[in-house]
Formats: C-alpha cells, structure tokens, sequence
C-alpha cells in the first residue's frame, strides 16, 4: 500500500505567535526602477508580520501594469494563501520575480487582495512621500 502525499494546504490564523496587522499608510508610496515610476499611491496599506519587515501593498489602480510581466511562479503562504508573481521587464535580472501579490488572500488578510508589493532589491526605491 503507498501513501499518497498530502496535498492539502495547511492554513493558519495570525494571533500572539505569529501577529499580523494590517493599516493606512499615511505617506504617498512612490517606487521606481530606472527613472520610470512603477507605482504612486496614497491608499497603500501597510502589513506588519511577524518579525519581518514591513510592506506597503499598493492597490492595482495605483501600479503601471503595462510596465509588469506576470510569472508563472507562485509560492504559498499558510498565513495570507497562494502568491501570484509579476517581474518588471525594465529591471533585467534583478526585476524577475520582483513583485507579489495574493488575489484571494485568506480572511485574516482580506485586505491586501488584488494589492501589489515590491521586493526593495527589484526596484531602485520605494519611498514614503508626505502626503501633497
């Protein structure tokens, strides 16, 4: 008799181990590659988990994506669900890969559904502008 390998996707629930939150960027969110602007927002959210760093997730609206590829990639997070991949075709090497983004997150995370998020070292700059 084999066994047949678990195919199931194991999902978790942020709580005091594993904490995760979700909030309004009061900054415009700018980020470029090569002197061309990728994305500007001023409705980014920002998810803290854990102990990694914090990223902005930038509504679509607010993303060039004519300037984006999507990936066959994807990977899988127990936390927010399956990822999708986008690389940025302007950034050679270094810009495969370079953006995710989960577009039927868990409800936990519902929030950043359809949002994009940037690898800082796919990109030249995401920077946090006041507010104009």
């Amino acid at each position: 008799m084999s066994e047949q390998p678990n195919t199931t996707k194991t999902i978790k629930i942020p709580g005091p181990n594993h904490p995760i939150t979700i909030e309004r960027s009061l900054k415009r969110i700018v980020v470029s590659i090569g002197g061309t602007v990728l994305a500007d927002s001023r409705d980014a959210l920002i998810l803290r988990e854990a102990g990694y760093p914090p990223v902005q997730y930038i509504p679509r609206e607010d993303v060039n994506m004519a300037l984006l590829e999507r990936s066959p990639h994807a990977t899988y997070c127990p936390y927010k669900g399956d990822c999708a991949y986008f690389g940025i075709p302007l950034g050679g090497e270094r810009g495969i890969n370079a953006v995710w983004t989960y577009e039927a997150p868990y409800e936990a995370v519902a929030a950043i559904r359809n949002r994009l998020a940037f690898y800082p070292e796919g990109v030249d700059a995401i920077e946090e502008r006041p507010e104009s």
